[in-house]
């Protein structure tokens, strides 16, 4: 794996740049792995290069019907917390938080991380109640969060407008300093020379058609738009499209995919320190180091697999942030997106064994995958790896729907799913 460092940046600048070699392997499909990941976002490249790195199993591929970081990890607006209410859900979403430090050196790749903290406002009383409760538990869990009053958020963020003669007065905020963003795309392509450079094959253009069974019912293998590849595990993390997958298998999961949509503004000078959440109006603003505005909606209201989403949701999202940033009036807006996001009964994830054997499926994220992404991919890993989750994932089961054991992290999600 090529090394990046001062030295090499300057060595190879003196070369005109001329001297780089393509991050990754164009690997074509072998007749068979030991196990293949289903998902070439930052989950599926995260597991894989756990699973070599960690567990020495790195005759492993990685299938993409698309292109490397083209679904939800290049589809997201970059934000990382971990301040979740329930215990199992804090637990979980800080351990990917702790591993987002050191994750750039881990991978000699920039991701950006940029610890800028997470702003959560409190329009209501209902919402004042519900975040200090998040407060208290977090605290309880070792998590940090805090709470703030309208003026002490204005001081943190000065562009907030705290006047009381507003549609959504801002009350208080919760603050969770640990939080904020990443380079989404620099996260995928981080994992896929660290896991390429560690054997594992990386096939683009490579969608998964069927998944081949035997007599006992094991997974043996899959049938793709590249030909058929054999193999003894199968780890499913495609997001929206985890369902639908699944279901080549027999196996219908309570999930529904849903367009949840984000947009830029035009680059503009540092304006906002930190990410700005409301539960209330369904919108989330953040700066990129472009400069642009980074702006979140809400799901739409009704199931799709488009990565568009409706004008009118876009719409209501851009009243309330003008509402709370008054001075965003003038910007124009560069594009829009959607991506979809896969949403289950209680809003929690499932990282699990499914009920065919070899067959395991990390998904159900809704809103909340990108921020957890080195913690999913690592406990992912695990689980496949030993055939048993790790004490942090063991609560997310599949079967968690049946047995009555729900995580209902609705509120902690901070967007309308």
């Amino acid at each position: 794996m090529q090394h990046f460092s001062i030295l090499s940046l300057l060595r190879h600048g003196l070369r005109d740049h001329k001297g780089w070699r393509p991050q990754w392997r164009a690997a074509a499909p072998k007749p068979g792995y030991d196990a293949v990941i289903v998902g070439g976002g930052g989950h599926g490249l995260g597991a894989a290069f756990y699973l070599a790195r960690d567990y020495g199993l790195r005759n492993v591929a990685v299938l993409e019907k698309g292109w490397i970081g083209g679904g939800n990890t290049g589809r997201n607006t970059t934000i990382i917390r971990s301040n979740y209410l329930f215990d199992k859900s804090s637990s979980l979403y800080d351990h990917a938080v702790k591993l987002w430090d050191g994750l750039s050196q881990e991978l000699n790749y920039n991701v950006m991380y940029s610890r800028r903290g997470v702003l959560m406002l409190a329009h209501n009383v209902h919402d004042v109640q519900v975040f200090k409760r998040h407060v208290h538990a977090n605290r309880l869990n070792g998590v940090d969060n805090e709470w703030l009053t309208a003026e002490q958020a204005k001081a943190f963020c000065p562009p907030l407008n705290i006047s009381p003669d507003v549609r959504y007065p801002i009350l208080g905020a919760a603050l969770q300093r640990r939080g904020g963003t990443a380079r989404h795309d620099a996260v995928a392509w981080g994992y896929a020379r660290a896991a390429d450079a560690l054997g594992v094959d990386i096939i683009e253009n490579c969608e998964v058609t069927g998944i081949d069974r035997d007599i006992s019912g094991k997974v043996t293998g899959v049938q793709t738009s590249r030909g058929p590849i054999a193999c003894g595990k199968i780890g499913v993390s495609a997001a929206g499209n985890s369902s639908v997958v699944m279901n080549m298998a027999g196996l219908r999961l309570p999930l529904e995919s849903f367009p949840l949509q984000a947009l830029v503004s035009e680059p503009v000078k540092p304006v906002v320190p930190c990410v700005v959440m409301s539960n209330t109006i369904h919108a989330y603003v953040s700066q990129s180091d472009k400069g642009e505005l980074v702006i979140g909606a809400g799901t739409d209201i009704y199931t799709s697999y488009t990565q568009r989403g409706g004008l009118h949701i876009a719409q209501h999202t851009l009243e309330a942030i003008c509402e709370i940033f008054p001075q965003f009036r003038r910007l124009r807006m560069l594009r829009n997106w959607g991506g979809i996001v896969d949403v289950t009964p209680d809003r929690s994830p499932i990282i699990a064994r499914t009920p065919v054997p070899g067959l395991y499926v990390n998904c159900g994220w809704g809103t909340g995958g990108f921020k957890a992404t080195p913690g999913a991919a690592q406990l992912f890993a695990h689980t496949i790896a030993t055939d048993a989750p790790h004490a942090l994932n063991a609560p997310f089961t599949i079967e968690r729907f049946r047995d009555g054991y729900l995580i209902d992290e609705a509120a902690a999600a901070a967007v309308a799913h």
